[in-house]
């Protein structure tokens, strides 16, 4: 069951993230020239990475609507219409008008369905973990509760791999024209496989025996959110704090990179792609043993070991990216996503086992996708930013310093969770 259960959510997650990042590598290859093509090159990155950011506005209200219902309903549910949610507004993009076409209708259009997909987006990650972490055995949680969290690196993989071959194959023209529709449209055929898989698998046993004794007491309890807020207001800071180094390395990496490939170094869209989609293979097979090493050494010293070496890491990435080498560019991209497996692959069940059941829903979608405004929302747009203003790498790497040390205050604070029974573990009560 529990292998049922991880290749549902891990396919689930794959297919959101694939329509998540592809928006992040458009935004940073061509939507500056289809739906912002009056401005210089930056700005007009800067424009397509600002409508990337408001994706991330609508994340926590998805993690809060997501939340509420998923404490209430159960998480299978709220999981199927994620993904529904997703995949319709990434196909609309595929067949969006461009500015030239239809003019400031173009960008606005666009805008609006990246809203759509940062809601559903923001209540798949805390349904998708937590259906695993209430399934598996709490001495191997880490491990199996990893696996969704390797649909990132999967669904990343999937993106940029689509858009290298698809950079290959044709010319600049073709691509900018009509070939960078194909990525969102091959979205359905996902969402299908997706949602054939998603709906095979069973509800939470923990969320099944809380709500049987949920029907038992006499009194309406309160909304999850208010419970949340009233208990666990600690929890989610603490969880916030722990997303900042993770979240705004991995864009820093993955998507800032094409713009810094491309526009600051003048080199090929291709050298770019090609060391995030190495990298994210690499990725890919780390974070389940990023996942299994917390289940022995224990979340916090794992994730620690991530927060403090992408510390270090970053001030070497960008010099490895300045010498123009693919090797090395490719070299500097997969260490850095390496380390940012070792935060990533603990946090499911790290962030699981910070809330009761009553409240495990909304609590780890909160917290996650709040930090996600300040973090990964701004980390191109900041990154891009900086690079406009000082025509340098280092204030980017100093940027991603001061999340790291955000992180590591923000660990230091949290208790030990590993092993920790979730039917029995529970602060407000259940």
């Amino acid at each position: 069951m529990i292998k049922k259960v991880v290749g549902a959510s891990l396919i689930g997650t794959t297919v959101e993230w694939y329509d998540f990042f592809l928006y992040g590598s458009a935004a940073a290859l061509v939507f500056n020239k289809l739906f912002f093509p009056t401005a210089d090159p930056l700005t007009g990155t800067l424009l397509a990475f600002t409508t990337y950011a408001i994706g991330f506005l609508a994340r926590p209200l998805g993690g809060l609507v997501f939340g509420h219902f998923g404490d209430r309903l159960g998480r299978k549910k709220l999981l199927v219409l994620s993904l529904l949610l997703m995949g319709g507004a990434t196909m609309l993009m595929g067949v969006l008008p461009t500015y030239a076409s239809v003019g400031v209708l173009a960008p606005v259009l666009l805008t609006l369905l990246r809203l759509v997909q940062g809601f559903a987006l923001g209540g798949e990650w805390g349904g998708a973990v937590l259906i695993v972490s209430e399934h598996g055995d709490p001495k191997r949680r880490g491990f199996w509760a990893s696996w969704p969290q390797a649909g990132v690196p999967c669904g990343n993989l999937l993106a940029t791999g689509v858009l290298a071959v698809l950079a290959a194959v044709q010319s600049d023209e073709d691509f900018l024209a009509w070939g960078w529709r194909i990525p969102f449209l091959l979205s359905g055929v996902l969402v299908v496989i997706g949602l054939w898989i998603r709906l095979s698998v069973s509800e939470s046993p923990i969320f099944l025996a809380a709500q049987e004794k949920r029907a038992k007491e006499p009194v309406q309890e309160k909304a999850p959110a208010l419970l949340l807020l009233k208990h666990n207001w600690r929890e989610v800071l603490i969880a916030m704090g722990a997303r900042f180094a993770e979240n705004v390395s991995y864009y820093v990496i993955t998507a800032f990179i094409l713009v810094y490939v491309v526009t600051g170094l003048g080199l090929s869209k291709s050298v770019g792609l090609n060391a995030v989609l190495i990298a994210s293979a690499v990725h890919l097979v780390t974070i389940p043993v990023w996942g299994h090493l917390s289940d022995r050494f224990g979340r916090r010293s794992i994730y620690l070991v991530g927060a403090v070496g992408m510390a270090a890491w970053i001030f070497a990435f960008f010099p490895l990216l300045d010498t123009r080498d693919p090797v090395l560019i490719t070299l500097a991209t997969t260490v850095g996503l390496v380390l940012h497996g070792a935060m990533y692959g603990p946090q499911a069940a790290f962030f699981s086992e910070l809330f009761g059941t009553r409240v495990r829903y909304s609590g780890a979608s909160v917290g996650y996708q709040l930090a996600s405004i300040v973090a990964g929302a701004l980390a191109p747009l900041i990154a891009t930013a900086l690079l406009q203003a000082y025509k340098s790498s280092f204030p980017i790497a100093v940027y991603v310093l001061i999340t790291c040390v955000i992180t590591v205050v923000a660990i230091a604070f949290a208790k030990e969770t590993r092993g920790a029974d979730l039917e029995e573990h529970d602060r407000v009560g259940v």
